[in-house]
């Protein structure tokens, strides 16, 4: 079994240079990853009102919304596995970014929603071939793993807080139009890649072969199978943007709905690192456990809202839960994979949950445009509600090392 404490390789790496206590890489893909938020987030909180513009309904939007977050991360097994194969990081890290600023540049001349699908999934295959070796990055840098990653989903979040200000000041204030805030954000993605050639990376010194998915511990299965059921309660966030913004109907609706995203963003952003730093201490499952019951109650909060009061606790709440399921999740995932096989186990963590994540969008964009928009909040509640008795179910048999 792994033992939970610095190897050889982690010792060396934790005597390099540091600041606010990590490793210069893990701030240097801090720094990356809030550049690129800037970006991401000045597209994503008009990306659906792009699309509807467009003609897109709302199955639509659904299909975006599972293709952006979801389809993509079938790459993320392939480029975790390969990395650690040929034990290379850095290599994925800058042609993912590399990807992902070329396609937003593409966004600029959509013109139809089938080709905003199409950008806007292909854009993500840059966010798939990154994500899997970042992380197995940031991990050979610490055993405080929350705390980095936190760090790292906290410097990501405040990008985003950055990026949806700027949008709500330039289509509020400025009433700069959409095409024009896409080309501000393809400009903040370009610069994400100059950081990036300052990364470092050291090779292990022995090498290994993965040939099989022997390597990947029972403990993680199981993980991989609660986490999964849970996120077919945990469809994307545009709906809940929609749902704020249908409760307006004066000529403030968009303005409105884009502050409820930057507060979202900065209660996300807020609570990163702390609830990271609070599961290395208290333990992940419990952190995990709390926070699938927490979007339960979200669910039920968006179910009954009635006015802008309701909506502004309800994207507070949310920010704190994205926070931490991005967080705590991944920082699980390593706890339960051996160091060598890190980025493999994390690119199947987020390839089982991106296919799942794109049926749920798909089932959820179903319901909205079918049955009603308060369908969607029920099936989340109740599929959320049943991954907390599941995962207190299997917690005896998710052990970590």
């Amino acid at each position: 079994m792994f033992k939970d404490r610095p190897t050889t390789i982690e010792r060396t790496k934790m005597k390099n240079k540091k600041i606010l206590g990590l490793n210069i890489n893990i701030i240097l893909l801090g720094l990356i990853s809030f550049l690129n938020d800037i970006s991401s987030e000045m597209i994503l909180p008009i990306l659906p009102i792009l699309i509807k513009s467009f003609g897109g309904s709302g199955i639509i939007i659904g299909l975006a919304g599972g293709l952006r977050d979801g389809f993509t991360n079938i790459l993320k097994i392939f480029s975790g596995y390969y990395s650690d194969k040929i034990q290379k990081r850095k290599v994925f890290i800058v042609s993912g970014y590399f990807i992902s600023s070329i396609f937003k540049s593409l966004l600029y001349l959509a013109k139809t929603w089938p080709q905003v699908l199409f950008i806007t999934g292909t854009e993500r295959f840059g966010k798939g071939l990154r994500d899997a070796p970042r992380d197995a990055l940031i991990a050979m840098y610490t055993t405080q793993r929350g705390k980095a990653i936190g760090f790292h989903r906290a410097m990501d979040t405040t990008g985003a807080i950055v990026g949806s200000v700027l949008t709500f000041l330039l289509i509020g204030i400025f009433f700069l139009d959409i095409k024009t805030i896409i080309f501000i954000a393809a400009i903040f993605s370009i610069l994400t890649l100059i950081p990036s050639f300052f990364i470092k990376e050291k090779k292990y010194k022995d090498t290994v072969v993965i040939n099989s998915s022997k390597k990947i511990s029972p403990s993680l299965k199981y993980f991989l199978f609660i986490s999964g059921f849970f996120t077919l309660s945990n469809f994307s966030y545009m709906f809940f943007i929609l749902k704020a913004q249908q409760q307006f109907t004066n000529k403030n609706a968009i303005t409105i709905t884009l502050f409820l995203y930057v507060l979202y963003n900065i209660f996300h952003a807020s609570f990163a690192i702390p609830i990271g730093i609070l599961s290395d201490k208290i333990g992940r499952k419990k952190i995990i456990i709390l926070t699938y019951l927490f979007f339960s109650t979200i669910c039920l909060g968006f179910l009954y809202s009635k006015n802008i009061y309701h909506l502004i606790v309800l994207f507070i709440f949310y920010g704190i839960f994205n926070a931490s399921i991005n967080c705590v999740q991944k920082a699980l995932v390593i706890d339960l994979s051996h160091e060598k096989i890190r980025a493999t186990a994390l690119g199947l963590f987020e390839t089982v949950n991106g296919i799942l994540f794109l049926i749920t969008n798909l089932i959820v964009g179903f319901l909205w445009e079918k049955i009603s928009n308060n369908s969607i909040f029920l099936y989340g509640f109740t599929i959320s509600f049943i991954s907390v008795i599941l995962f207190l179910m299997f917690t005896k048999k998710i052990k970590t090392y």
